[in-house]
């Protein structure tokens, strides 16, 4: 497991130990940073495209959970030779380790890809047969790690999954994610006092779609089991469709507490990017069940607001 201490990784590693799997994790943070606990079997540290941390991590597994890599949109644009370095070229390197420790029989491999590979299209919900077109950096490199993986895949290197994630939100055993560029971590924190007011780009009513971090962890654990005959496969991980309206209004009644908004002039943006997930649910039996808008702000809410633990209901 790649990324495993971070928000989507601790998630997944969780649902994976739960499921009977031995997780070996891989972790770039330095030796000297304390790792918060996690149901590991073993854990490794280094860079995703230092060849030698991965050899000694991935010697002997039978899968590959694939997490690692820079994800920050805006940041993207001003660091695109970095963005395609960790999250393309992390990927080869992991790719070209793995041939060479795990050679036979094809280890699968599953990849936490994103809906921004896509862009903007106009069609709505979007499928996986979308032609991608990505809009920026981040969407670039991830694409050419999907790219990477499918050649690997039909080569018949690895058996291979891109799981195309769209907004993922709320908190697993009080880790949350803590990038307030994005709306529901910025919204809960200026609920929580720690911002004077949120910023909103127009009126509010450009919709996006949300998954519960819990149910894309289970979605993980089931493209990591499937028996699927196909090399290479890509299903789009979604949930609730929300306006940006709608999420304010949802933070203020959860946590009882005011989120003053700043309108800025509108920009430049696609009115609705939703998933269409009919692919994983007839696949893989995938469904969201915990992906509701106010669970995934109440969990949400429960890290920033000092209650640890799920959050503020309980995992099925």
């Amino acid at each position: 497991m790649t990324g495993a201490y971070g928000f989507v990784g601790n998630a997944v590693v969780r649902r994976l130990s739960e499921a009977g799997h031995e997780v070996v994790a891989l972790t770039h943070r330095p030796a000297d940073v304390p790792l918060p606990e996690l149901p590991v079997f073993e854990t490794f540290r280094g860079d995703i495209r230092d060849g030698k941390a991965l050899a000694a991590a991935l010697d002997g597994v039978e899968g590959v959970c694939h997490l690692a890599a820079l994800t920050r949109v805006r940041e993207s644009f001003d660091r695109p030779e970095e963005y395609q370095e960790v999250n393309a070229g992390g990927t080869a390197v992991l790719l070209d380790v793995l041939a060479a420790v795990s050679p036979s029989p094809a280890p699968r491999v599953v990849l936490g890809s994103t809906a921004a590979v896509y862009g903007a299209p106009v069609r709505q919900p979007i499928g996986e047969d979308t032609v991608p077109a990505p809009g920026n950096p981040y969407g670039v490199s991830k694409l050419a790690a999907d790219d990477a993986l499918r050649a690997r895949a039909e080569a018949g290197a690895v058996k291979a999954v891109s799981l195309r994630c769209f907004n993922v939100s709320g908190a697993v055993s009080g880790v949350g994610d803590a990038d307030e560029s994005r709306i529901i971590p910025k919204a809960v924190a200026v609920a929580a006092g720690r911002y004077p007011h949120l910023e909103m780009n127009g009126d509010g009513d450009a919709v996006r779609d949300f998954v519960h971090v819990d149910d894309l962890a289970r979605a993980f654990t089931l493209a990591l089991e499937a028996g699927t005959s196909a090399p290479y496969r890509v299903y789009n991980v979604g949930a609730t469709a929300a306006s940006m309206r709608e999420i304010v209004a949802t933070v203020e009644r959860v946590t009882g507490r005011p989120v003053p908004v700043v309108h800025r002039p509108p920009q430049p943006e696609p009115p609705r990017l939703v998933a269409d997930i009919s692919r994983i649910t007839t696949d893989l039996g995938w469904t969201p069940v915990q992906s509701s808008l106010e669970r995934l702000v109440a969990d949400a809410w429960s890290v920033v607001s000092g209650s640890r633990g799920q959050g503020l209901f309980q995992r099925p």
